[in-house]
């Protein structure tokens, strides 16, 4: 069933935003809002960006960095697991014999 969407108010770098959102997405919008907001504010302090709009590239940017680069971890994680978990088999196998 789907619900109906919701206007959420969101302020970014002091403008605000409305932004349409399922209901029980609404905390997951605000916190995100709130992270892309830190985001941006760390890059303008550094004075190597200048214009909103840059900004919020190169914050797009290393945003998607960091969660490609989870995933990444997440599936060599994966890999390192499953290696284990075949050694353990081998190993138990072998001991069982």
């Amino acid at each position: 069933m789907s619900q109906k969407p919701t206007t959420v108010e969101v302020r970014i770098m002091d403008k605000e935003y409305l932004v349409a959102c399922p209901e029980e997405a609404r905390d997951e919008l605000i916190k995100s809002a709130r992270h892309l907001d830190v985001k941006m504010r760390e890059i303008r302090a550094s004075g190597k960006v200048f214009g909103t709009e840059r900004i919020a590239v190169m914050a797009a940017l290393n945003i998607t960095h960091d969660l490609l680069e989870q995933n990444t971890m997440s599936g060599a994680a994966s890999s390192l697991l499953k290696a284990m978990d075949e050694k353990l088999d081998s190993a138990l196998g072998d001991a069982g014999k």
